[in-house]
């Protein structure tokens, strides 16, 4: 794999909005937060482009982050927020750039989409983590302590849930795999294409937000018969938000119909881990090889060698 260079206090973020505009006033008052943490924030132009709920149509999007790759004054690429649209800036980035050019990559969401193709298409390693969205209420100490601990260097970083978060452990065990993984639809939406992803040995995990409970479960059945759990080293569930019930109850919980679905899989399976789309988000290497303890007393995903170079 091709690691990028570690996160220094004083270097500048460029920031890419590849899905949905954010509003101004909110990238302002985030850019002062990160500034009072040692850190420039230089704003690409998709974060102030406007097509309908897009940041700009897919190709000035696309520009956007191979510009970013190309200007040797970034340091790092962090997106705004996610949304929809990635899928139809894909084609339009400049892989063959990027991997001359390799810089950390970070987002989550709708972003996961351009994780796994960069990672996929150039061995470099992206990062699903924290988004500006993330601190649109204010600084999480969580997500950027863990965010500076993973980008700086740090070599067997140990990502344990917060207090008032607790994960669940659903099957016992330890597993050590590269990881990968993302927002469930996203993966979802890979099966079939020529960047579908290959899970074999990987310790794999999934979030998604406001789905109902059939959807859920719909996506869950789709993906194990498309092969995608069957050769998984482990698998972890993220926080998943606002799920939502019908009339007629589904009659099963998120965690029951993981276990539904891959209870007869021999690995350990772990559900509310601090990913996704909740307050608390860990910073999560793509590719990196971890360890995930569902054992211990506390749960936890550990990264067993240093994400940068």
């Amino acid at each position: 794999m091709i690691k990028p260079s570690p996160l220094k206090k004083g270097d500048t973020i460029g920031i890419v909005s590849p899905s949905f505009w954010m509003e101004e006033e909110t990238l302002e008052k985030v850019h002062q937060l990160f500034k009072t943490k040692g850190y420039q924030l230089e704003f690409g132009t998709s974060n102030y482009l406007k097509s309908g709920p897009f940041a700009g149509t897919p190709q000035e999007r696309a520009n956007d982050i191979n510009d970013m790759f190309a200007n040797p004054d970034i340091d790092a690429i962090i997106c705004a927020r996610g949304g929809y649209g990635a899928n139809r800036v894909l084609p339009l980035i400049n892989y063959d750039q990027i991997k001359v050019n390799p810089k950390i990559f970070m987002g989550y969401s709708d972003i996961t989409a351009i994780l796994i193709s960069i990672t996929q298409q150039t061995d470099l390693v992206t990062f699903h983590g924290p988004m500006l969205t993330t601190y649109k209420n204010g600084m999480v100490d969580y997500n950027y302590e863990l965010m500076e601990k993973t980008l700086s260097g740090n070599e067997y970083v140990n990502i344990q849930p917060p207090s008032n978060l607790p994960s669940r452990v659903l099957k016992p065990g330890v597993a050590e795999g590269s990881l990968w993984g993302g927002n469930i639809c996203l993966l979802a939406n890979r099966l079939g294409t020529n960047e579908q992803l290959n899970t074999n040995g990987v310790i794999l995990f999934l979030e998604d937000i406001d789905e109902y409970l059939y959807s859920f479960d719909r996506m869950m059945v789709h993906i194990r018969n498309a092969g995608i759990f069957e050769n998984i080293k482990g698998l972890i569930i993220g926080e998943l938000i606002s799920m939502k019930d019908q009339k007629i109850s589904f009659g099963k919980s998120t965690d029951e119909i993981v276990m539904d679905v891959c209870g007869d899989l021999d690995i350990p399976i772990i559900a509310n881990f601090p990913c996704g789309h909740g307050k608390y988000q860990a910073t999560l290497p793509i590719s990196i090889p971890v360890k995930l303890d569902t054992k211990a007393n506390s749960p936890s995903l550990t990264l067993l060698e240093s994400s940068v170079l």
